[in-house]
C-alpha cells in the first residue's frame, strides 16, 4: 500500500536525513529530500507529498515558516516537526503554524515509523483530508481545527490528539492512562492532572456548558467517555 504515498523529508542533518530516508524506503515509502525551507517549500508545493517530515531548526528559514507557508499556498496534508528541545515543543504548541503533530529527537525509528503508518492508515481512508463530525461541528485533525456552528476554533496539538482519539473511540470508556499513553506517548512525565487541565480546556471549545458536559462526560474513578452517536 506504500508504493504510493510520499514522503517529503526535510532536514539539514546529512547523515540523519540519510537514515531516515533509507528507513522509511524500506517500508515501502517514496521519500523525497530537502535540506533547507526554501527547496522544501518549492519541492512540496510541486510534488503535493501525503506527509512532511520538517526540521524545526533549518538554515535560512525555521520549519515554522515553511509550515506556515505551505498551509498559506493551500497544502493541508499532514506536517510533523521533528524538534530537538523540549521548549520547542511548547513554541509549537503555543503558536499554530499549521503543524498536524511532532516528534522529539533524538527519536527511535521504530515510533517515526509507527507513527506514519498510524496516519497514513487514516488520512488514506478518504479522497479529502480527514474530517470528523459530531452535533454543529467539524473537527480537521490535520489543521487542528475545529469548526462549531461555523466558526473556527483553533486547538491546540495536544488538544487536537486528545479529540481525535475520542472520536475515533466514540461511546467507549476510556481510562486516564490510556489517554495519557496515547497523547504523551511512552517517555512522558505527565500526570494524571495535566490531562484532567486539557480536557478543561476541550471543554470549553466544545461544549455549550462545560460544567456540565454532554460530549465530553467524565466516568468517575475511570477516566472520560466521549459521549456521541
Amino acid at each position: 500500500m506504500n508504493q504510493e504515498i510520499k514522503i517529503a523529508l526535510v532536514e539539514d542533518d546529512e547523515n540523519l536525513r540519510f537514515l531516515v530516508a533509507e528507513r522509511l524506503q524500506t517500508e515501502g515509502y517514496r521519500v523525497l529530500e530537502a535540506s533547507n525551507g526554501d527547496d522544501a517549500e518549492k519541492m512540496i508545493m510541486d510534488e503535493n507529498p501525503d506527509i512532511v517530515l520538517l526540521d524545526w531548526m533549518l538554515p535560512g528559514k525555521q520549519g515554522s515558516e515553511v509550515c506556515e507557508n505551505i498551509r498559506k499556498n493551500g497544502f493541508d496534508k499532514l506536517v510533523i516537526m521533528m524538534t530537538a528541545k523540549a521548549q520547542d515543543v511548547d513554541k509549537i504548541e503555543a503558536y499554530n503554524f499549521g503543524v498536524s503533530d511532532y516528534i522529539t529527537k533524538p527519536y527511535n525509528m521504530d515510533v517515526l515509523v509507527a507513527m506514519i503508518d498510524n496516519k497514513i492508515k487514516f488520512s488514506l481512508n478518504s479522497d479529502k483530508p480527514e474530517t470528523y463530525r459530531f452535533a454543529n461541528m467539524e473537527h480537521h485533525p490535520n489543521t487542528h481545527l475545529l469548526i462549531k456552528d461555523g466558526k473556527k476554533i483553533e486547538l491546540t496539538i495536544l488538544e487536537n490528539r486528545i479529540l481525535l482519539y475520542f472520536l475515533k473511540n466514540r461511546n467507549k470508556v476510556i481510562n486516564r492512562e490510556e489517554l495519557m499513553m496515547e497523547v504523551w506517548g511512552y517517555n512522558a512525565d505527565v500526570n494524571t492532572r495535566t490531562l484532567d487541565m486539557h480536557i478543561v480546556r476541550l471543554r470549553k471549545k466544545i461544549e455549550d456548558n462545560p460544567d456540565s458536559p454532554q460530549y465530553l462526560q467524565t466516568v468517575r474513578g475511570v477516566g472520560y467517555k466521549f459521549s456521541h452517536d
